[in-house]
C-alpha cells in the first residue's frame, strides 16, 4: 500500500463524518411529509422541484460518500492503489440547479443544496489532486516569468 503525503486516513475520516452529517441533514430536509404546504402556491411544480433537487442532492452526496469509502478501503489495505485509481473515480458533478426551482424551495433548502455542492467540489479537488499525485503545477504567472527570464538571459 502506497500512502500519499497529502491525503491521510485522518483527513478521509474527518470528511467522511462531515459527509454523513450533511447527507443525514439532506435526507431530513427532503422528507416530503408536510413540506409541500410550505413551499408555494403551485403544488405540482413545487413537488417536481422538490423531487428534482432531492435526487440531485442525494446523488451528489452518495457519490462523495462512495469516494470516501473507497479511500477508507485503500487506507485499510482492502484496495490497492491500482484498484482505487481504476475504479475509485468521483463521478462528475450534476448540472447546477435551476434558480427557478431553488426559489420554490425556500432559503434554508437553497443553502443546504449549495453546501452539498461545495462539499462535492472539495472532494472533486481532492480526487483530482490525488490522481495527479499532488503534483504542483506552476501558475501561468510563474511560467511567464520563467520565459521572460530565459529570454532576458539570451540577450
Amino acid at each position: 500500500m502506497t500512502e500519499t503525503a497529502d491525503l491521510s486516513p485522518t483527513i478521509i475520516e474527518s470528511l467522511y463524518c462531515e459527509a454523513l452529517e450533511l447527507a443525514d441533514e439532506a435526507r431530513a430536509a427532503f422528507d416530503l411529509s408536510g413540506r409541500i404546504d410550505v413551499i408555494g402556491e403551485d403544488h405540482a411544480l413545487a413537488r417536481v422541484a422538490l423531487s428534482c433537487e432531492a435526487l440531485r442532492t442525494t446523488t451528489r452526496m452518495m457519490h462523495a460518500i462512495a469516494w470516501l469509502l473507497n479511500q477508507r478501503a485503500f487506507f485499510a489495505g482492502d484496495l490497492t492503489e491500482f484498484q482505487l485509481r481504476q475504479h475509485g473515480r468521483l463521478p462528475a458533478a450534476q448540472p447546477p440547479s435551476s434558480d427557478d426551482q431553488l426559489a420554490m424551495l425556500g432559503p434554508e433548502m437553497h443553502e443546504l443544496i449549495r453546501r452539498t455542492e461545495r462539499f462535492h467540489a472539495r472532494i472533486a479537488r481532492l480526487d483530482g489532486a490525488w490522481r495527479e499525485h499532488f503534483a504542483m503545477h506552476p501558475s501561468a504567472i510563474h511560467r511567464l516569468r520563467e520565459r521572460l527570464s530565459q529570454e532576458m538571459g539570451a540577450l
